[in-house]
């Protein structure tokens, strides 16, 4: 279900060498801490376990599980903690991913459709949805070319400099500079704009750059040299614009403020904070998991955005009503998220959002 990104450079514990005893201890240690945060000693983990064992022992077991680079001992406390190579292990080889019953299936359909068809409504509603019920988080990455345009009008503002104004069938509003050659008469301006608007309703700027391109083949003949040129300088100034095409929608923030253990804590949320808003980054890094089927799940230092304030990251892509990936939506927390659940969370939210916007 969930395709993983392999940390660059982490030792390969393999399940293989591991003993059902180091396994069941290791799992104690990891599940602890992902409910409590707080690292454990031997003494705890000898009375959770199924089997009778002496303190003695799982501190041998420890010991091993240390070598391997899955715990550590974090300042002089006796207890440990996973590594975040000891995390990633745990998410592909030992996690057992719940699934979500109907209550919660329908619960999620119910909330994503409560935000009418506007699609920005729908991916805001599912990012709230998400934070809301993972107390995280909540990010939805999306391509502003997914924008179904109703109107275009160009509004001049001085000589050779003009703004193109393109108003989506949601409402949303983008403007554009457009430079124009010397001397372009207003008629052109018109003759233009009613030319784009007779082709662009309802469709996307990825359609409508497409239908544009072959109607101006095609009518070459009746506009004039002026006109042929603002439709070409518009397409162009649409079409380019790489980073600037995607929109990061973040809500919940605030959650990430309500399970804080100690000081440290509140500085890596500081940091997160921080983090979020470098919005090229984080598009960067969710622009990633845009090249998988699947949910993606980054641990801390996987990515180096959040290198430093040990998050993790669970995403998946959804996909527009021609199948093709428009996005990614998931959630951004500590790595202490409780990955068992929140996998399919935000696995059938990107379901339930792709099946909306195909509708």
């Amino acid at each position: 279900m969930a395709s993983h990104d392999i940390p660059i450079g982490a030792t390969q514990v393999t399940l293989a060498q591991l003993s059902e005893r180091s396994r069941e201890i290791f799992r104690q240690i990891v599940e602890s801490y992902l409910a409590t945060g707080e690292p454990v000693g031997s003494r705890n983990v000898a009375r959770m376990l199924q089997v009778s064992l002496s303190p003695a022992s799982v501190r041998n077991v420890m010991s091993d599980l240390e070598q391997l680079g899955l715990i550590y001992a974090p300042h002089t406390s006796a207890g440990r903690l996973p590594t975040e190579i000891g995390l990633r292990f745990f998410v592909d080889a030992l996690m057992e991913i719940g699934n979500l019953n109907e209550n919660e299936r329908r619960a999620i359909e119910a909330q994503v459709a409560a935000s009418g068809t506007a699609i920005e409504n729908v991916l805001t509603q599912a990012s709230g949805m998400l934070s809301g019920l993972t107390r995280s988080a909540g990010v939805v990455l999306t391509a502003k070319m997914n924008l179904r345009l109703k109107h275009v009008e160009f509004v001049r503002l001085e000589p050779e400099r003009a703004l193109v104004v393109l108003v989506a069938e949601d409402g949303t509003v983008e403007n554009r500079i457009l430079g124009m050659p010397a001397g372009l008469p207003t008629s052109a301006l018109s003759e233009a704009s009613n030319f784009l608007n007779a082709r662009i309703r309802g469709k996307t700027l990825a359609e409508a750059r497409t239908e544009l391109e072959t109607a101006l083949e095609a009518h070459r003949a009746e506009l004039d040299q002026l006109t042929q040129k603002i439709v070409a300088a518009g397409l162009a100034i649409w079409s380019g614009g790489g980073g600037e095409d995607r929109k990061l929608i973040v809500r919940g923030q605030a959650h990430l403020l309500e399970d804080l253990k100690a000081l440290e804590d509140l500085e890596k949320v500081r940091l997160l904070f921080d983090d979020l808003e470098t919005r090229r980054e984080v598009i960067d890094l969710l622009g990633r998991a845009e090249r998988a089927d699947g949910v993606r799940i980054f641990i801390g230092s996987e990515n180096k955005l959040f290198s430093l304030s040990g998050s993790s990251t669970i995403v998946a892509p959804y996909r527009d009503g021609s199948g093709r990936i428009v996005g990614v939506l998931g959630v951004i927390g500590p790595t202490r998220l409780n990955y068992a659940r929140i996998i399919p969370m935000v696995d059938y939210t990107a379901k339930v959002v792709s099946r909306l916007l195909a509708g």
